[in-house]
């Protein structure tokens, strides 16, 4: 999870907003354009194509920007280099041997780069100095949640372009899930020397009460649900990356305002569950 405290990244205006969204925008256009260069390089056009779909991707929302900074009267500032949380991240793309590239490793590495803006955007909200800029992170963390669910949809198609059987189906129900996540992550806060266990007990907490609110008041259904893989289950991380699946499709579903912002609120919070579970040594 997010641990930034430096003062920089208090954001005190809309013009230092845009600039940093601009700057992470133009940063993972950049890194896709390169990757699909040295892709084309390697004779993997077949990589170069998915490199080439996240370039079209990223400028897109970097369109929305510019777009909106107009609207708001087209102010930028000048903002430092980019902290660590939001950068773009090619997770050894740019060097790894191309042979072990696959259309799902290059959108898994897409999905957790705008997982990362994401959170780092609900930072900038959380430390916001107004009411204003509150709001204005607030929508940029709303369009990066966005921005992962079309990814994760296309990381599931890869997925499943490259097996060769259909995974083993299983039944139950969402509540069930989050009790099971619950205990996943209470066992792991058992664990010593793992830590952070207060954040980890948090998590439990948090998936415990998801259980009790839907138990109370059901989503629409999702056809993820009944597709369910049977190892999924049986480990924190898997079953968070399921769980958020679930919740981003919902929220796409869901008719009633209320139900639909209750699936990205439940989707925020797996997101950031994950980003806590890969840093661990354990999941």
């Amino acid at each position: 999870m997010l641990e930034t405290t430096q003062e920089v990244w208090m954001v005190k205006s809309m013009p230092e907003l845009f600039a940093l969204a601009q700057a992470m925008e133009q940063e993972a256009v950049a890194g896709y354009v390169a990757l699909a260069a040295r892709m084309l390089a390697e004779n993997r056009p077949d990589i170069a194509v998915v490199f080439d779909r996240l370039v079209a991707e990223e400028e897109g929302h970097l369109d929305n920007i510019y777009r909106w900074r107009a609207e708001s009267g087209g102010e930028i500032a000048t903002i430092p280099v980019l902290a660590p949380e939001a950068s773009f991240d090619d997770e050894g793309a740019g060097v790894v041997a191309p042979e072990l590239l696959s259309a799902y490793r290059a959108f898994s590495m897409a999905v957790r780069n705008e997982e990362r803006a994401f959170v780092f955007w609900t930072y900038v909200a959380a430390h916001a100095p107004s009411q204003y800029i509150q709001v204005a992170a607030e929508r940029m963390a709303k369009e990066e949640l966005g921005h992962v669910a079309t990814l994760r949809r296309e990381r599931r198609l890869a997925f499943h372009a490259g097996r060769k059987a259909a995974p083993k189906a299983t039944q139950g129900d969402l509540p069930m899930l989050e009790a099971r996540l619950a205990a996943h992550l209470g066992r792991i806060a058992a664990v010593p020397g793992v830590a952070p266990t207060e954040k980890l007990l948090a998590l439990a907490g948090e998936a415990r009460n998801r259980a009790a609110v839907m138990t109370a008041s059901a989503f629409v259904g999702t056809p993820l649900f009944d597709n369910l893989p049977e190892p999924v289950s049986e480990q924190a991380v898997s079953l968070s990356e399921f769980l958020l699946d679930c919740y981003l499709d919902l929220a796409e579903r869901e008719k009633v305002e209320q139900r639909r912002l209750r699936a990205q609120a439940f989707a925020g919070q797996l997101i950031a569950c994950l980003q806590l579970l890969r840093a661990l040594p354990i999941s």
